[in-house]
């Protein structure tokens, strides 16, 4: 990340005046004597190498520092900090597309079950938890580093190029790519005096040494790429911040229901590692009504056209109640958190009787969908209350298959035809005996551990199957109960809650790394020199000339406009009578002049 050196300097003195420098000698590669003992050794950094134990050669001190001040510059070069950056790209696809411990730890468990053999070494890569990993967390510093020890240098070496002077004007200035000359009667100090003003109304940045006006332009190059390169830094921060202060939650509520933001709450939970529980927002909502609305014809058919979740919800306890409705991409804010509507189902209403005839469960059971027609799959549970006809406790359980668009029987599988509420039919299969959420492991609601349950069976002594309509009824053999599928349908809707402190800081440096990205590439850095000397026969010779950092059309362009405003306030002098014939000089910048 270092300057190229400037050609305009280097044509202020002649090729044959050059000399050999000292570091230049350093590079001849004439044979050396053999060094005598205790002789610094060329190539060493300076040191001197010593027979150490088991006449092994021992480090001194200043080739560590040699070789550290070469590590150092190897890792804030620019070739390195693009390695690095795209290495953190590259490690950031594994967290893409394998399933995360932070993020889902149930898809990891299904990963693990299907893929015995990858997850051992899954997990000793750390695939399962990319962004914590020991890896992605050394690219991430040693590209932090890296940007921090390629911008100071390069910023001092801005600032003391702002304070400078522009460089004064070589002696061949006919050998710039961009070049023009002519003869005026004004005098040259006149001229030297108009190019001084016409440079600064360009706001080019001027100075006047000796016979030539020295003017420079375009420093917000170099000032785009340092703030480029600081909006990088600004956006690790940002992502380190985030990941280390976020929170986020999940929370699965039915229609009517309510939620409150404190742990106990949440379905599933995940802090960033500083966050302290403690400061949780103390706002609370209830979902009041949920609606969604769909295609009903063309090819577009049951596509989803609005998702709208009507909430009622107070900022702390003390607080008025508000109204708000709650949109996909567009969340509810509270307190720098804000909440999101992800997906939404349907929960059937149903009501379990034991062998007595008393109720022993009454209210919605949320069921997960698996297509885009809200065919959805679930497990209702009874684990209280329930006694079979002999007044014995026990639990029962249910696999449930609902549709809500139901085509009917004798044509197909029972799958959803529409994602609304216009056939609805509910699926039971029937378990009794133990749950297992006595034995202290975690279990899926959704889901049902058949394990340490039997099932109830029919006539034919089959497992206990029925398909129902709302009002429907399933009866449990010898007098177990019922279950019934009750007329009502409710809808439930799933939430996020998080807080990501870093958001805002991120895209303040992503906006300003486009904004640099596009000074550094679209901003030249120029230097303009105009040269004006009276000649022998006493008429002003002007000499202008210009070159820039890199190739471009526009510099002769420019100088070209430069000289034209010049010219209009200097013209030619006029030819003596005697060469009337000769042909007038053009005052044309001439674009690759022969160097």
């Amino acid at each position: 990340m270092t300057n190229s050196p400037d050609p305009a300097q280097a044509d202020t003195a002649p090729a044959d005046d050059r000399e050999l420098s000292e570091a230049g000698s350093q590079l001849s590669t004439t044979p050396l004597d053999a060094p005598e003992e205790g002789q610094s050794v060329p190539g060493s950094f300076g040191g001197v190498r010593k027979p150490g134990p088991g006449g092994a050669l021992a480090w001194t001190w200043r080739e560590c520092a040699g070789w550290a001040r070469w590590f150092w510059r190897q890792l804030t070069s620019m070739r390195v900090a693009l390695i690095l950056l795209f290495l953190l790209s590259f490690g950031a696809i594994p967290g893409s597309l394998i399933p995360q411990t932070g993020i889902d730890e149930l898809k990891v468990e299904e990963f693990r079950e299907a893929h015995e053999t990858l997850s051992p070494v899954y997990d000793k890569l750390g695939l399962f938890n990319v962004y914590s990993s020991v890896w992605f967390s050394a690219i991430y510093i040693l590209l932090f580093v890296s940007l921090i020890g390629c911008i100071v240098p390069r910023t001092w070496q801005f600032v003391g190029q702002l304070r400078g002077r522009p460089p004064r004007a070589p002696r061949r200035l006919d050998r710039l790519p961009a070049y023009a000359t002519w003869r005026t009667e004004a005098g040259p100090d006149e001229v030297r005096e108009v190019a001084l003003g016409l440079l600064r109304k360009r706001r080019f940045r001027v100075d006047r040494s000796g016979d030539a006006v020295s003017a420079e332009k375009g420093f917000l190059r170099e000032a785009g790429n340092l703030v480029f390169h600081v909006a990088l830094i600004v956006i690790l921060v940002a992502f380190g911040v985030g990941q280390l202060y976020k929170y986020e939650g999940g929370k699965l509520i039915v229609q009517g229901d309510g939620f409150s933001n404190t742990l106990t709450q949440f379905d599933d939970f995940k802090p960033g590692s500083l966050f302290d529980t403690e400061d949780l927002p103390p706002f609370s909502f209830t979902l009041d009504k949920f609606s969604g609305t769909y295609e009903e014809t063309g090819p577009q058919r049951g596509t989803p056209r609005t998702f709208e979740a009507d909430v009622t919800y107070t900022e702390s306890p003390d607080a008025e109640p508000r109204k708000r409705t709650i949109e996909v991409n567009r969340p509810l804010e509270v307190d720098g958190s804000k909440v999101y509507l992800i997906s939404h189902g349907y929960a059937p209403v149903v009501t379990v009787r034991d062998g007595r005839g008393e109720v022993a469960y009454k209210g919605p059971v949320p069921l997960l969908p698996i297509d885009a027609n809200f065919t959805s799959t679930g497990a209702i549970k009874v684990l209280d209350g329930y006694r079979d006809k002999d007044g014995k406790k026990t639990q029962l359980g249910f696999n449930a298959f609902f549709v809500p668009t139901f085509a009917g029987e004798g044509k197909g599988e029972m799958f959803s035809q529409f994602p609304a509420l216009n056939f609805p039919v509910l699926a039971l299969s029937a378990y009794h005996g133990s749950l297992g959420v006595d034995s202290g492991l975690p279990q899926n609601v959704y889901q049902l551990d058949t394990s340490k349950m039997t099932e109830f069976e029919d006539e034919n002594g089959e497992l206990l199957k029925q398909r129902m309509l709302p009002g429907e009824t399933m009866e449990l053999p010898d007098g177990m109960g019922s279950i019934t599928f009750e007329k009502e349908i409710e809808e439930w809707a799933s939430f996020q809650v998080s807080r990501q402190p870093g958001s805002g800081l991120a895209l303040t440096g992503a906006v300003a790394a486009i904004a640099g990205l596009a000074g550094s590439l679209f901003i030249q850095r120029r230097r303009v020199w105009v040269r004006a000397v009276r000649g022998d026969d006493g008429v002003t010779v002007v000499e202008m000339a210009g070159l820039g950092r890199s190739e471009s059309a526009k510099l002769p362009e420019e100088l070209a406009e430069l000289a034209g405003d010049l010219h209009d306030r200097a013209p030619t002098a006029a030819r003596p009578a005697a060469s009337a014939a000769d042909p007038e000089p053009e005052a044309v910048p001439s674009e690759g002049a022969e160097k």
